[in-house]
């Protein structure tokens, strides 16, 4: 099969197309022909040899997949030629990708190929990190940083679905109105507010934080936060080290929580897939959650998506398309 694969870790230009063999199933699997695959940081992180994938996990990039089903490993509500999308742990990039039958997601007719496959990484890490990580509550404030990436698009959609107000950072006039136009009450230009918590708390303060920046912007984080305040760290984007504030800790009784989606048990991540077919899917049909799909290219092309993303281009989702890669 076809596959993304690389010499060395590194930037992009390390990515190439090249065929190796499909991959092998084990009960409870799904091989799946990839249609569409999402592209997410974790796959710019994994390239530079930063991220590795868990152990038995496919080396390949690619966390998010939307195909037809090939072939059926044990007990399974799919059959072959079902069309379904899904997380996967790796392997995305590929012509054939495995997908657990736990985490696949029967693909309604009204999504396109590439809407499918950009939901499953963004929207369970949103419901994830808002919904049972962060233990959101009605009518609270959530500060999303990056909300014009794939998880801050959906996670500004999540926090106006459940009846709660996000307040966010971005890096562009035009990616602050993409937020409001998803339903973000207040937001500010990173560059113009690098001291954003007295900003914040004019804004009636945060609740719950959605962070995937770390570093030296933590402690405003904190500053920024009421009391019994939750953050979840989601990323490093910003870099792995900084300074806390333990005295607004103690005193506000925050609490700071690392969390990552890759390496749950398949049952949380299961739960998480249940939440997405049962709770989004619904929302989506419904209109009242759009999906945010900002740019297609072709699996060729990987190293354009993987730059255009690096670049922070993106309005919610980069996808790759497979549509017109002849089967093997």
């Amino acid at each position: 099969m076809k596959a993304v694969v690389q010499r060395e870790a590194g930037g992009s230009e390390t990515l190439r197309l090249a065929r190796i063999d499909k991959p092998i199933l084990q009960d409870g699997q799904l091989l799946v022909r990839v249609m569409a695959a999402g592209v997410n940081r974790a796959d710019i992180v994994q390239r530079e040899g930063r991220y590795p994938a868990p152990p038995g996990a496919s080396a390949i990039l690619g966390l998010e997949v939307a195909g037809v089903v090939e072939e059926v490993r044990g007990m399974s509500r799919f059959q072959p030629g079902d069309a379904v999308f899904g997380l996967v742990p790796g392997g995305g990039y590929a012509e054939y990708a495995v997908l657990d039958d736990e985490l696949a997601i029967p693909k309604p007719d009204s999504l396109s190929w590439t809407e499918a496959a950009s939901l499953p990484e963004a929207w369970m890490t949103a419901w994830f990190n808002i919904v049972e990580v962060g233990a959101f509550r009605e009518g609270e404030r959530v500060l999303i940083h990056a909300g014009a990436s794939g998880v801050g698009a959906a996670a500004i959609q999540l926090v106006r679905l459940l009846g709660g107000e996000s307040l966010v950072s971005v890096g562009s006039s035009v990616k602050l109105d993409f937020c409001r136009s998803l339903g973000a009450s207040q937001g500010w230009l990173r560059q113009d507010q690098p001291v954003f918590a007295e900003l914040v708390r004019q804004w009636g303060g945060a609740d719950l934080v959605l962070d995937p920046v770390g570093g030296a912007r933590l402690s405003e984080n904190l500053r920024a936060m009421n009391m019994d305040g939750r953050l979840v760290l989601i990323g490093l984007m910003g870099g792995a080290e900084s300074a806390i504030p333990l005295g607004l800790v103690l005193m506000k009784r925050l609490t700071v929580r690392g969390s990552t989606l890759r390496n749950q048990p398949l049952n949380v991540r299961g739960r998480l897939a249940l939440a997405l077919e049962e709770h989004v899917l619904p929302a989506i049909a419904a209109g009242s959650v759009e999906v945010t799909v900002d740019s297609v290219f072709p699996i060729e092309a990987v190293a354009d998506a993987h730059d255009w993303m690096e670049c922070n281009n993106n309005l919610g989702k980069v996808v790759l398309s497979m549509e017109n890669v002849m089967p093997s």
